[in-house]
């Protein structure tokens, strides 16, 4: 590589680095020893498309390579860009069925990285997707490892390390992600009947990768439980943090999430399957309750204030100064990002795809963004240093990036003040309805403690919520 092209792909490497930076609030990563050394394959759901791909290359503790859809290669100057950052084109069946000849030289390039001790990812599910629940896998990853492994007769060592993606809402600007790294798995294990029974061998390494990919996310395998674990999480989430047995050592509040939904969602498979009648009742409970919260225009996350007439009120004049005197700065910054971050907005919409636009938003608004916020900032730097000069024109530059944040969060606190203002007119004007609701939320709760009782005594010892028994 020469040293132009070097220094172009160390520059797209920081920009990205910068892009996630700015858009996400934080990317925890966790179980990151368990990469281990040597040929080593990434495996990845994968929720948010390119989004994907950024996030788990900057996460890795390990350079790798990834293998990518060939539609991505059909301008030459970014397929010459992608080939020199490590990108490996795969045709899919849907991208060119002609063509899936060209699947041999994809691996073929795979194996030559495992080959030199390297590592490569891929996204076995195929397809992005907008909803959190693990797709179908394709064999395709399977089939890489076991042939490379195979070729080597079994002594390459090669592993395969499932990671899980998880965002705590992937289409909003200053959230979180979470990267969960799995247990390695020895490839050569699956080799003594490979050569004899290979559609089985391709099968049980798949369907293990399907497990183990599962219990590093909140996968609900039925939909019908859907709207239950959501209920018990919104209703129960934050007792469960204080007095859980699932996590016992201090991590970040994201990773701890995703382990305690982990148990919820196995807690609702348990009470759906073995207690369908109290699983029934609890759920008639439930809608009456969230009809009730209708009526009201009340939130969840409002009803615990009712709870106490002097906390709910604290609470509203307290957030109410903090508006005041928070406003000024937060309009500068509105009146200033809010034009481009309209356009972004209505652009964004029109080159991602609507049954994905969820999970193609995040890199569509990075990537976009870069132009529209770059090109409004010079803008406004420039009119500044032609009416104040540069030394003002300067400090109104670094400002700017400052208000613009402040916008961003006061638009989110302000909807938690009129949701106190809410509350306190419930108070102050349905006295009833708040025992009412306060009586409906305090029996949910009972039951979910009484069901959970129940759950843990099933238990066995050194269980994971999430895996399936013997994995």
């Amino acid at each position: 590589m020469s040293v132009l092209a070097r220094c172009i792909v160390l520059g797209a490497e920081a920009l990205v680095r910068l892009l996630l930076g700015v858009y996400f609030r934080r990317i925890e990563i966790f179980h990151a020893e368990r990469v281990p050394s040597g040929p080593v394959l990434f495996v990845a759901n994968h929720p948010g498309s390119v989004t994907d791909a950024f996030i788990v290359s900057t996460s890795l503790p390990r350079r790798a390579h990834f293998l990518a859809t060939a539609q991505l290669f059909r301008l030459k100057p970014l397929a010459w860009l992608l080939r020199h950052c490590g990108i490996i084109p795969l045709n899919r069946l849907q991208d060119d069925p002609a063509a899936m000849r060209s699947v041999t030289d994809s691996f073929g390039a795979a194996y030559r990285v495992l080959d030199g001790g390297g590592g490569v990812v891929i996204f076995p599910e195929g397809v992005t997707y907008d909803d959190a629940r693990l797709k179908a896998l394709k064999s395709g990853a399977a089939r890489l490892a076991l042939d490379f492994e195979s070729r080597q007769a079994g002594g390459a060592g090669l592993q395969i390390v499932p990671l899980g993606l998880t965002y705590s809402a992937k289409d909003r600007y200053r959230s979180e992600v979470l990267v969960y790294f799995g247990e390695p798995i020895r490839v050569a294990s699956f080799l003594p009947q490979y050569a004899e029974r290979r559609k089985e061998c391709i099968t049980g390494l798949t369907a293990k990768l399907a497990r183990r990919m599962q219990a590093l996310l909140v996968h609900v395998p039925q939909m019908e439980l859907e709207h239950m674990v959501d209920a018990v999480k919104r209703l129960y989430l934050p007792k469960l943090r204080l007095g859980n047995l699932v996590v016992t050592a201090p991590m970040p509040a994201l990773t701890e999430e995703v382990l305690l939904t982990q148990t919820i969602v196995d807690a609702c498979e348990f009470a759906h399957r073995e207690m369908p009648e109290r699983a029934r009742a609890f759920l008639a409970h439930l809608h009456r309750y969230e009809r009730v919260l209708r009526q009201l225009h009340l939130a969840d996350a409002d009803v615990e204030t009712l709870a106490s007439h002097r906390h709910a009120t604290a609470r509203s004049i307290g957030l109410g100064l903090i508006a005041l005197l928070l406003f000024p700065v937060a309009l500068v910054g509105w009146l200033h990002w809010r034009p481009p971050t309209r356009l972004l907005d209505a652009l964004a919409g029109r080159v991602t795809e609507a049954p994905k636009r969820k999970a193609q938003l995040a890199h569509a608004r990075m990537l976009l963004g870069l132009f529209f916020y770059g090109a409004f900032f010079a803008g406004y730097l420039s009119l500044a240093w032609v009416w104040l000069g540069w030394p003002r024109a300067g400090w109104y530059g670094l400002l700017l990036p400052v208000t613009g944040l402040v916008g961003h969060y006061y638009r989110q606190e302000i909807g938690r003040l009129f949701g106190a203002v809410r509350t306190a007119v419930v108070l102050l004007r349905a006295p009833l309805a708040r025992r009412r609701v306060l009586r409906m939320r305090t029996a949910l709760l009972r039951e979910i403690e009484a069901v959970r009782k129940v759950y843990r005594r099933t238990l066995k010892p050194g269980h994971i919520p999430g895996t399936a028994a013997g994995d």
